[in-house]
């Protein structure tokens, strides 16, 4: 049997194999009312013969003529942030149950290749459009052109409401002020902590959700042992400040019992660079980071931190991007949504009271 030049097997070499009309075979097989009208023993002939010869349904031809896509564009920032994975598993298990079909884009930290998928979503006509903003994110005008062709924007990673986008976060103050809390209960009071870049919208929430809860605890957070990550070229540079922020404590003189860092990945990498100056984590000094990111989990020792439920947040902004899109076909402007996750302390072997 001879196949299109697609590869792909058709309704036509349904009908040329089991002897039928392409018209009859389209109506089996699409199970349309008329099928009840076709003999029972056709039906199953139809059937069986698709079956066998791999016949599947072809999506892009249906969407054509509805004028359709079910697609929904998925832009992340940077997909080797492991911050970035369980949200989009989250926007898949959201969207798979629709039929609508997740376009993944990986933006690689490159603002003029975000800007290209961007361009490339609005000529493919996704229906709708989900921006994790891992890190460092720049409003780009290009998502005012998406609003503009009313295609539903969900944010996830930042609040973005002001420009009339959805948006799910995390709480980053209360999350800033729980890490603390958990090491002031511990009984730590000469405590370290790294700020994130500047640039990054979660680094200032977080550092005053930690200066709050220092203060009602009355301790004094020593202004040599608050430290600050440079510009992040990729996710990897909170590792390496990390490293690097580890030997500044070490070499400072004064006494450091534990460290709070900005993420997760920072905080392996001041493990990193006590460890391999001879310190023991958490007999000699206690880190926490921040995300809950699987290599925190699987370290050794594993890093106490502040859980972000990312993989709830990923199932929430495909149910709005859904809801958004249902609203847009009845003719209804959708207003634009925040949701802000509540941070969870998860404890681990990372922490303890100081020593002596």
């Amino acid at each position: 049997m001879a196949l299109r030049r697609s590869g792909h097997v058709t309704l036509l070499d349904v009908a040329r194999a089991c002897g039928f009309s392409v018209s009859t075979v389209s109506i089996v097989l699409s199970e349309a009312p008329l099928s009840q009208n076709v003999a029972a023993t056709t039906r199953e002939q139809i059937r069986s013969m698709a079956r066998q010869l791999g016949y599947h349904p072809d999506a892009y031809a249906r969407s054509l003529r509805r004028r359709r896509s079910q697609t929904v564009g998925v832009l992340a920032f940077d997909l080797s942030d492991p911050f970035c994975t369980p949200i989009v598993r989250g926007i898949q298990a959201g969207l798979q149950p629709a039929g609508y079909l997740p376009l993944l884009m990986d933006a690689q930290t490159q603002r003029k290749l975000f800007d290209s998928y961007l361009q490339m979503i609005l000529e493919r006509r996704a229906e709708g459009v989900i921006v994790i903003a891992s890190w460092i994110f720049e409003e780009a005008n290009l998502l005012a052109d998406i609003e503009k062709n009313h295609v539903p924007i969900v944010v996830v990673g930042r609040d973005l409401t002001a420009r009339r986008f959805s948006s799910v976060a995390i709480d980053n103050e209360v999350g800033g002020a729980l890490a603390m809390r958990h090491l002031c209960e511990l009984g730590h009071r000469e405590i370290a902590v790294i700020r994130g870049p500047e640039e990054m919208f979660d680094s200032e929430p977080r550092w005053a959700g930690a200066k709050r809860a220092a203060d009602e605890a009355s301790v004094n957070l020593d202004p040599r042992l608050v430290f600050q990550l440079p510009s992040m070229v990729d996710p990897t540079s909170g590792f390496e400040g990390g490293v690097r922020i580890a030997g500044q404590i070490l070499t400072s003189g004064l006494r450091v019992t534990a460290v709070l860092a900005f993420d997760d990945l920072t905080a392996l990498g001041v493990v990193r660079g006590l460890t391999c100056a001879g310190r023991r984590i958490p007999e000699d000094c206690s880190v926490v980071g921040f995300d809950e990111v699987l290599p925190a989990v699987v370290s050794t020792p594993d890093i106490t931190t502040i859980r972000q439920p990312m993989k709830e947040m990923g199932l929430r902004a495909a149910e709005w991007v859904l809801d958004a899109i249902e609203s847009r076909d009845l003719g209804v402007v959708p207003s634009a949504n925040f949701y802000q996750a509540p941070p969870e302390l998860v404890v681990r072997m990372s922490t303890a009271p100081p020593p002596g």
